[in-house]
């Protein structure tokens, strides 16, 4: 099936709130010269008056025929250099969602269309058997979750995450995953398994925990009660699990910080970290609508602290220091994180993951002996 769609534009919400979804706005991206796809304020109007609220928007799914399944990294402020998104878009609508922009490529929205025209690739174990059977291959953790969520709701029916840890159980090569779903504890005898021969580390990502808050933020993501239970059932298991309180957004989630912490740690995290939110290309005016929809008493605070942080701009695209914000807010969040791990116990472990017990694959699915 092709990659590309053109969305139905009665999709287009125009300042009225979707329920379960994040986005505000399905804004096109002026960088591809694309067309507004905004509906006429008039027709929202009558159409409400005569209907009554909009139809729940629902979450549509084409099959992606991609080419190959690993994506290579050489951005030298990111610590893997190889990673797997076996899907494009994401159904948890995290408004802060820095992969947004991506959705442009299909000629799509970084909006609404990101958390309802999503892309699955069916082939992606079958590809990542090939790429691993190749003779020049060298074995190095892949990272999964690093774009678009692996565990995001579509992923209890196609599956894709649990074929794909399913190949790299079977050669023993190491994978790290980052997500904010509890859904991972769906695949937690098959990560146990890896992780009792080092071969799988956990991150889980927890941004607050308010619940409503959270469905606000990130509408079709777990509540954060059920992300600490994660953590706690993937350390029982025997899983290197750490949390990530990200993204931290001025007067809007930092108040978390230190009760999300103490709370992984209750849990059995092994480490944490935290990242200040970013706001690349079509995020930031995403974020300003929705600043204004949900906060519009401090929102121009908001935006104002950040781009403190952000050298006077919505967003720092420089390496280093896109992952390192400047000013005496950041340096406040720095400590602040810094005192909270230590009252907290975590012992801030790194997880080395055993790249030597690899077995490269044939391509009829059995092993090679040698």
């Amino acid at each position: 099936m092709s990659s590309r769609l053109h969305p139905d534009p009665t999709i287009a919400i125009g300042g009225h709130v979707a329920r379960g979804r994040g986005a505000t706005a399905n804004h096109t991206s002026a960088r591809f010269r694309l067309p507004e796809r905004q509906a006429d304020g008039d027709w929202l109007d009558q159409a409400a008056a005569i209907d009554g609220a909009p139809p729940k928007l629902r979450t549509h799914v084409s099959m992606l025929a991609a080419r190959t399944i690993l994506s290579r990294n050489t951005s030298p402020d990111i610590p893997f250099d190889r990673s797997i998104n076996a899907y494009q878009g994401c159904e948890h609508g995290c408004i802060y969602c820095y992969a947004r922009p991506t959705h442009a490529y299909h000629d799509l929205s970084p909006g609404i269309d990101f958390e309802t025209r999503l892309f699955a690739k069916p082939d992606a174990a079958k590809l990542l058997r090939r790429e691993l059977a190749a003779r020049s291959y060298r074995p190095a953790p892949i990272a999964m979750g690093t774009n678009t969520d692996p565990y995001q709701p579509i992923e209890g029916h196609y599956r894709l995450t649990r074929q794909i840890l399913e190949v790299c159980a079977e050669t023993r090569h190491p994978v790290t995953i980052t997500t904010k779903s509890a859904r991972i504890c769906d695949d937690i005898d098959l990560i146990a398994d890896m992780a009792r021969d080092n071969l799988i580390a956990v991150q889980i990502s927890v941004t607050t925990l308010d619940a409503r808050l959270s469905s606000t933020l990130e509408p079709r993501a777990s509540t954060p009660e059920r992300r600490i239970d994660a953590i706690a059932r993937l350390v029982a298991a025997g899983v290197h699990v750490g949390v990530n309180v990200s993204p931290i957004i001025p007067a809007i989630t930092d108040q978390y910080i230190e009760a999300i912490i103490a709370r992984a740690a209750q849990a059995g995290a092994r480490s944490a970290s935290w990242i200040m939110i970013r706001l690349p290309h079509e995020v930031a005016p995403l974020f300003r609508t929705w600043l204004q929809t949900h906060f519009p008493d401090r929102a121009d605070k908001v935006m104002a602290t950040i781009q403190s942080m952000r050298q006077g701009r919505d967003n720092d695209p420089a390496f280093f220091t896109r992952m390192k914000p400047q000013g005496v807010w950041a340096d406040l969040v720095r400590t602040r994180f810094r005192i909270a791990r230590q009252r907290s116990g975590i012992p801030q472990e790194r997880a080395n993951l055993d790249c030597s017990q690899f077995r490269p694959p044939a391509l009829d699915g059995q092993l090679t002996l040698f």
